[in-house]
């Protein structure tokens, strides 16, 4: 029934599908829908609270715990995009119905966005402690990073996903779903590593300095 509810809810969106649609393409009756999940509410609540669930699940356990601080990032990213991508109506599910729905389904989203953010808090602070400048690095600036590339993410998971009709935007595509969701994540990290890579050894970009290109030159003062 909750995947019934899964594929209903993101074709159909939340107002206008119908327990009785659910109840048919789950080959049950309607009122077992209702035994089992009380009404429309709870059963996209529990929707919610599954599909984030196995979401978050995903990206912690598709990093790589020994490796580099780079390359765990990557990985927890390849896992996102490729989880996204293998579940279309999840995603749908998560990123456009339950936040436009008002409460309590934006509750249970940003409590998923938090626990993905504080998942991603941990890989940044790790990385400043692995490159010696933890001190440099305050615990405010390392959550805005965090927020910074989680809705990065998101972003990028949406625009991936998107194919127009006919087949794929982009004709290098590969084939194999795998494949696709790191070159994602390394579209991702060439954007945000490169920067966060270089803020760990100690550059900051200011507005100010030398003159010409230096206008917007990175800064190695802390």
């Amino acid at each position: 029934m909750v995947d019934a509810a899964v594929i209903t809810f993101a074709r159909h969106g939340y107002r206008a599908a119908s327990i009785d649609g659910i109840a048919e393409l789950a080959g049950v009756s309607k009122p077992l829908v209702y035994l089992y999940l009380h009404s429309k509410e709870e059963l996209f609540s529990a929707v919610i609270r599954r599909e984030a669930a196995a979401l978050v699940a995903a990206v912690t356990a598709a990093v790589e715990p020994h490796a580099p601080a780079d390359r765990q990032l990557w990985s927890g990213l390849t896992g996102f995009f490729a989880y996204t991508a293998a579940h279309p109506d999840s995603w749908a599910v998560l990123h456009q119905q339950a936040r436009t729905q008002g409460e309590p389904f934006a509750h249970e989203v940003a409590a998923m966005r938090a626990e993905l953010v504080g998942f991603v808090t941990g890989l940044i602070g790790a990385a400043a402690r692995e490159s010696d400048c933890a001190a440099e690095l305050a615990a405010r600036e390392v959550a805005g990073l965090a927020h910074a590339l989680v809705g990065a993410a998101e972003s990028l998971a949406e625009w991936a996903n998107v194919r127009p009709e006919g087949g794929s935007s982009d004709k290098s595509a590969p084939a194999d779903s795998r494949e696709a969701a790191e070159r994602t994540a390394a579209t991702l990290m060439n954007f945000a590593w490169t920067g966060m890579g270089r803020l760990m050894v100690g550059e900051r970009w200011g507005p100010g300095g030398a003159e010409g290109p230096g206008r917007h030159q990175l800064d190695s003062r802390t």
